[in-house]
């Protein structure tokens, strides 16, 4: 589990929410406890991907959703447990019990805090969040899922600090999607900024945006570094840390080194490769944060062999799992044997496992009509089976997984060839021309970072496929549609659970991704940052209460 820290009792239980947690330092008495090399006030975050965008809804992968974060709010957030969800732009979270969910799930009622501001002094209000809805609804804009905002069937605003949405259907992860803690965690932008604007995609707001978030963008030197300033009439008080400085550092191994000449308070998602490393570092806390995660090697479906399930079945079992975990996590990860990690309740273990079994790889590929060549390649119709791997080239971890998992492919006859990118193409939205969005790839190797709900829809239902949402493999099968809808329109969890297990039977039997490990985020933090706790989905959750 996690490294563990003696800091401060408040420290202490706040780790102990996600995993547990611990240190290798030594403390500068003479300072009160505070490093001689920490900058008292000032926060230096170390990136590896470049943003496209400070815009929230545009936000294409987890470093843009951090930065968003730290600007702009969502209506809900959860704690640090991941159990407990917690109002944010919403006075209070609608629920079944409070009347904010009526009985039949179809109307939901959001009363909004009425002491919010947006940076330039403009009050929020109801129309904020309409505005916002029909933006990430609006077919000119890059968004990314539109997951249960399609739902939506209108929206009422009585005053303007109270929204009820009706639902075209009733959904039950609601709360913790739309403006929560989802696997697209958007927040809610300004209306009276951006509604005369014909899409959203290439505007000045997107790189100096105004949010009522605890930090102002002061700076963004493209390709450095960006400057953040604490909003001082931030509704949930004032920022402890005056100054973030985010710093973009697109190699591992550069960060790493910063971490030791303490140059970085935080190496934000470290990469499980370097968790053996990073133990040698002092003066770091090593957080492990609990994530409904996994590292995936998606296959794209639409692309030839790979619409043959017999093909993409040989593939898993020619993976290793437990080899790729032994040698490239140091221990912080699981092998994985579906997408939805073992301590989430939806968790099944009703479904088709792959050990390592090349006797059974090799045999289907024959099944398929894939036969050995002269330099042992297999091939079908005088047609090679070569294909390309893709990975984001900041991430040493997978760099290194996918040469691995090219030499395992070769043993059983399929060629691969390997590009990596930078994450700013890779994790490209649809409009943004991103490799995987366009299905520009056979084999990649990602990860994917869910929300607080099971919900996987976005990831593996028919309609999700790109531009209109994540499912990158272009997976499509009618059963696994109808048990998403059951999971989704359900509010029983027993009856969401029978139907999660009928949706990972059908993935892991289909296999349009290979779920390979489910890690624990590593997140090596300056021992005198106080009050750094991570919930499931985002570190940046209760940031104004930061301290350094």
């Amino acid at each position: 589990m996690r490294y563990r820290s003696a800091r401060t009792i408040a420290r202490i239980a706040a780790c102990v929410l996600l995993a547990a947690c611990t240190k290798v330092s030594s403390v500068d008495t003479a300072t009160g406890g505070r490093h001689t090399w920490t900058q008292a006030g000032r926060l230096r975050i170390g990136i590896q991907a470049a943003p496209n965008t400070l815009n929230p809804l545009l936000a294409g992968n987890t470093t843009e959703a951090m930065i968003g974060r730290l600007i702009f709010d969502p209506l809900v957030t959860v704690d640090a447990s991941g159990t407990k969800d917690v109002p944010v732009l919403a006075s209070v979270v609608p629920t079944l019990e409070n009347g904010g969910i009526s009985k039949d799930g179809l109307t939901i009622t959001y009363h909004l805090r009425h002491n919010v501001k947006w940076h330039d002094g403009v009050p929020f209000t109801a129309k904020d969040v309409v505005f916002s809805i029909h933006a990430i609804l609006n077919p000119n804009n890059n968004t990314e899922s539109h997951t249960g905002y399609e739902l939506i069937a209108k929206m009422d605003t009585p005053d303007p600090y109270t929204l009820v949405l009706h639902m075209k259907k009733p959904f039950s992860p609601a709360i913790d999607t739309i403006f929560g803690e989802s696997d697209s965690p958007y927040s809610v932008v300004p209306e009276h900024l951006l509604a005369a604007l014909p899409n959203i995609n290439n505007i000045p707001f997107n790189a100096m945006p105004i949010g009522t978030g605890p930090y102002k963008v002061e700076r963004w030197v493209r390709g450095d570094h960006i400057d953040l300033v604490a909003n001082h009439d931030y509704f949930l008080g004032r920022p402890k840390i005056e100054h973030i400085t985010i710093k973009i550092i697109p190699d591992e191994n550069t960060e790493v080194n910063q971490l030791r000449t303490h140059d970085l308070d935080w190496q934000f998602e470290a990469s499980p490769n370097l968790y053996n490393v990073l133990k040698t570092v002092p003066d770091i806390d090593l957080v492990l944060q609990n994530r409904n995660e996994f590292e995936r090697f998606d296959m794209n479906t639409a692309h030839p062999p790979l619409d043959d399930v017999r093909v993409r079945q040989a593939i898993s079992y020619t993976i290793d799992r437990a080899k790729l975990v032994g040698a490239l996590t140091g221990g912080s990860a699981a092998a994985a044997d579906e997408d939805l990690p073992a301590f989430l309740w939806a968790h099944s273990d009703d479904i088709t496992r792959y050990p390592p079994d090349l006797a059974k790889a090799r045999a289907l590929l024959a099944q398929a009509g894939w036969t050995p060549g002269p330099d042992g390649i297999l091939t079908k119709n005088g047609k090679r089976l070569s294909l390309t791997i893709v990975t984001n080239l900041s991430n040493t971890t997978r760099t290194k997984g996918v040469v691995q998992i090219q030499a395992m492919l070769q043993t059983v006859g399929i060629e691969a060839d390997v590009k990596t990118y930078q994450g700013t193409l890779l994790f490209g939205t649809f409009g943004q021309g991103g490799i995987l969005q366009t299905g520009k790839y056979d084999l990649s190797w990602t990860g994917w970072v869910s929300g607080v709900d099971p919900d996987n829809s976005s990831l593996f239902t028919c309609g999700a496929r790109p531009p209109n949402g994540n499912n990158d493999s272009r997976y499509c099968s009618a059963a696994t549609d109808a048990a998403e809808n059951e999971a989704l329109t359900e509010f029983d969890r027993a009856t969401r659970k029978k139907a999660y297990d009928r949706i990972e039977a059908n993935l892991t039997r289909d296999i349009p991704v290979i779920p390979i490990w489910w890690p624990r985020q590593i997140q090596p933090v300056n021992p005198d940052l106080k009050n750094f706790a991570p919930n499931p989905v985002t570190a940046v959750w209760n940031a104004y209460q930061w301290d350094i």
